[in-house]
Parts: C-alpha cells; structure tokens; sequence
C-alpha cells in the first residue's frame, strides 16, 4: 500500500510541521507533497522523504500572498496510485484530488483562519492599505466557496482539539474525532527559574504578540520572545529594554529557554497550544488568555497550572501568577504533560488510520 502526507508548506519547524514529523514516523514508506519548501527550515526527519513541490515553490519567499493562486497549484498534484492520504490542513492542504479508491483522512490543525473566525480581523484591523482591502473581500469570498466544497473530499476529519472540532463544525458542517497533537514531552525539563517570562511564538498578527510586549514594557517585567515573522519590526520599535527578541533557535536552546523561565505567557487564542504543553513538561506554568484549545491543556485548577485572563487582562493574571507562584509542583506539571505525548496521538491515528506496522512501503 502507498500513502501520502499533504502539508500546505513546509518552510519551519513549528506545530504543525511537528504533526508532519510524528506522522512520517507513524507511515514510514510515506510521501510529502506540500505547496512550498525549504529544506534548510525543516527537520531531518522530513528532508529524508520524497518531497513533491508545487509549480508556486520559486516564489515562496512571498507564499502569505498567494492564497488565491493555492486552489489550482494543490489540484494539480498527481496522487494516482495511493492507497491512503493524510493531509495536515491549516492552509489550504485538504483540497487535493484524491483518487476515488483512497481514503482521504483530514487532520485539521483549523480550517484556515483568514477566511473563518479571523476574517474580520484581518479585514478591518489588520490589513491597512485600502486598496488590499478592497480586493480583501471578492477573494476571500471566493476561496471560502473553494475550501467549503472541498471538505467533501475528505472522508474523515481528525481535529487537534475541541475547540477546532467545534470550528469544522461550523464551516465545513461535518463531524471530527479529536486526537492531542504529538508533543515529545520527555525531551524537556525543568530547572530554577531566572528572572523572565517567554513567548514562543511566530510573529503575526493573530498572535497578539503586541498585547505582551506592550505589557512586559509598561511594567518593567522581563520578557523574551522566541519567534520571527512581519511583525518582527514593529514589536521591537515598541520594545522596552526588558523585552529580549531571540529569534529561531535551537531545540536544545528553547528546552533551556523553557526550563529557566518563570512562566510561558500566550497572548492568543490558540487553536490547542503545543506549546503551553511543552512549557508545562518543562515544569512551568502557563499564563494565557482564556479562550481556545488552552482551557484542554492546561491545567489551571490544580491551581498552580496556569493562569488565564480576558481580552485586556494581562497585566492581572501576571500579579496573580507572582502570588502563587511559589506554590506551582513542577512534578505534576509534567506528569499532566504527559498525556500529549507522541506515543498516544500513534496510538489514536494508527487506530483511525487502520495501518499496521510495515503496511506502508516506500
């Protein structure tokens, strides 16, 4: 039997890059095809595949810009011959052309943001110039059609969490199972506290990284952020001389990154948070806003797991978080984290998949 794994891109190594790791372990004969790639962003463990670009791969210096150009580049790809497609969808990934005898299996991150829950953010907040504004509407009205009619190719969805669950529900009108994303939690761990808090984050807009940096500057806090993107120049002109901007880093420099802060803030809605779980197995608390996939993983009435606050409460929680601070237990922490590790999201997608071990060859 043959399979295929579809990721919409493949340029860095974050969540869902970490899905597409854990899945090329769990099919080891797979293929990948993705719209966009660097082979220098992503890990051994992907490069060691058979990786099928789009014809938009030049160009993906400028991939946030062609969405409308996504639909036809990912109906073009050939999957004659597989038995079994696994797409990782957040972008666009689910609209491939699957053969009529395959099983096509959606494991959906979020049905894509900018045209869903986020739209009105982009539209009238975060997309300044009139002119992308006015061409804002007719496409994305567009694609919202393309990505609508395209969950009918899919014959199972597997969401990351209840809270992306309810999301396909709502645009897409079909039903989803739930499994944890992979987290390699026994890689982390835990050591005194130094005198800052952390972000891990990729710099967009969506992720509210702003809300932080203005925080941790008013108050004089110590911050550093883990992550690049377009909002790199405008948080650092905003920056106090607390806020310390890392960059990409290592995985061993963010597992020392995560073991020595005081606590991992997460000023977006997440749709489950990998990375509050990856903090909490680092045996660090996790102060977050209240919404999304963050209220499954994290702990917050143990009562030291988190803490969570509302649209402008920042600066609260962090007071609330230094008053019960000193009674987190790091060991319960991790022992928590230990529920998303990668051996049980195996062991759920192996089940939903129907593989066995050698079923795939390469």
């Amino acid at each position: 039997m043959r399979c295929a794994i579809v990721h919409y891109w493949l340029l860095k190594m974050r969540g869902g890059e970490k899905v597409v790791e854990a899945l090329c372990r769990l099919l080891p004969g797979a293929d990948l095809f993705t719209l966009f790639y660097d082979p220098a962003g992503v890990s051994e463990t992907i490069r060691a595949r058979r990786v099928t670009v789009s014809g938009l791969n030049p160009l993906r210096r400028y991939y946030r810009g062609l969405l409308p150009l996504m639909p036809v580049a990912l109906e073009s790809f050939d999957l004659r011959g597989y038995d079994l497609v696994v797409s990782s969808e957040s972008g666009p990934a689910k609209g491939v052309m699957v053969p009529a005898a395959a099983r096509h299996i959606c494991y959906c991150h979020s049905p894509m943001r900018y045209l869903w829950e986020l739209y009105p953010d982009y539209l009238h907040d975060w997309t300044r110039a009139k002119w992308k504004r006015g061409l804002m509407a007719p496409v994305a009205s567009g694609l919202r059609v393309w990505d609508h009619a395209t969950a009918a190719r899919v014959d199972k969805f597997v969401a990351n969490s209840e809270n992306v669950r309810r999301r396909i529900r709502r645009a897409y009108r079909r039903e989803a199972e739930v499994v944890y994303p992979p987290v390699a939690v026994e890689q982390f761990y835990h050591e005194p506290a130094e005198d800052y808090f952390l972000v891990v984050s990729e710099l967009v807009a969506y992720k509210r990284t702003a809300d932080a940096v203005r925080c941790f500057t008013r108050t004089g806090r110590k911050l550093k952020i883990v992550g690049e993107g377009p909002e790199y120049g405008r948080l650092k002109k905003m920056a106090g001389p607390g806020v310390e901007f890392c960059g990409t880093v290592t995985g061993e420099d963010l597992r020392r990154l995560y073991a020595r802060c005081r606590a991992l803030v997460i000023p977006q809605e997440e749709d489950f948070g990998m990375s509050a779980v990856e903090a909490q197995a680092s045996g660090k608390a996790v102060v977050a806003l209240g919404r999304g996939g963050v209220l499954e993983s994290v702990p917050a009435e143990e009562p030291c797991g988190g803490v969570f606050y509302s649209e402008a409460g920042l600066e609260r929680a962090l007071v609330d978080f230094e008053r019960i601070e000193g009674r987190i237990e790091p060991r319960r922490l991790q022992e928590r984290a230990a529920r998303f590790s990668e051996s049980r999201f195996a062991e759920s997608m192996r089940e939903i998949l129907r593989v066995r071990a050698g079923d795939f060859s390469a």
